[in-house]
C-alpha cells in the first residue's frame, strides 16, 4: 500500500470521529486547545489501535467483529446523543449550571470505541495486503488527530455562535452518524 492510498485510508477512517468531534466542540462556548488536543488524542489512539487489534486477530474474529460493529456504533452514538439532546433540552428549560461537554473517560472511551470499531476490520485487511502495520497504524492515529483536533475547533467556532442550540446540535450529529455507520453497514 502506497502513501496516496494509507493517507486517503486514513482521512476516510477518521470522517466519523471528525463528525463527533465537530459535535463535542459545539457544546463548547469557546476554544480549548487542550480539549481538542484531548479528543484528538483519544479519537487518534482508537483509530490506530483498533486496526492494530484487527490485525493481530485477523482471521479468527474478523466476521463476527463486522457482522455486528455498526450495531454497536450505532448504539453507542444513539446513546451519547440522545443523552446530549436531553441535557440541552433541560438547559433551555431554565436548567442552568449545565456544564461545558465532559471530556471524562466515561464520556471519550464510547465514543473513541464507536467511532473506530469499523477500522478493526480495515486492520484485518492490512494483514492479507502485507502492509507495515506499526507504520500504516500510526500514520492513521497521526492524520486522526488531527481531523479530530480541528472539528472541535470548527465546532466550538459555531458553537459560540449557537448557544442554546449547540448541544443539541451535537446531539442530533451523533445520532446522524450512527445512522450512517448502521445504513452502511446493512448494505
Amino acid at each position: 500500500m502506497g502513501f496516496a492510498e494509507l493517507f486517503l485510508l486514513a482521512v476516510g477512517l477518521s470522517m466519523d470521529a471528525f463528525a463527533v468531534a465537530i459535535g463535542i466542540g459545539l457544546g463548547m462556548e469557546k476554544h480549548d486547545p487542550k480539549k481538542a488536543l484531548t479528543v484528538g488524542l483519544y479519537f487518534g489512539f482508537f483509530q490506530a489501535a483498533m486496526p492494530l487489534a484487527g490485525f493481530f486477530a485477523a482471521k479468527q474474529f474478523a466476521a463476527y467483529v463486522t457482522a455486528y460493529s455498526h450495531w454497536i456504533a450505532f448504539a453507542l452514538l444513539l446513546f451519547l446523543g440522545s443523552k446530549m439532546i436531553i441535557e440541552s433540552l433541560k438547559k433551555e428549560s431554565g436548567n442552568e449550571g449545565q456544564c461545558p461537554p465532559s471530556l471524562a473517560p466515561s464520556r471519550m472511551l464510547p465514543l473513541a470505541i464507536a467511532t473506530s470499531i469499523d477500522a478493526l476490520a480495515v486492520g484485518v485487511s492490512l494483514a492479507f495486503l502485507q502492509t507495515g502495520i506499526i507504520p500504516a497504524v500510526s500514520f492513521i492515529g497521526l492524520v486522526t488527530f488531527a481531523i479530530s483536533a480541528g472539528g472541535v475547533f470548527i465546532g466550538s467556532i459555531a458553537g459560540a455562535k449557537l448557544k442554546s442550540k449547540a448541544t443539541f446540535t451535537g446531539g442530533i450529529i451523533l445520532i446522524l452518524v450512527g445512522v450512517r455507520i448502521l445504513v452502511s453497514g446493512l448494505r
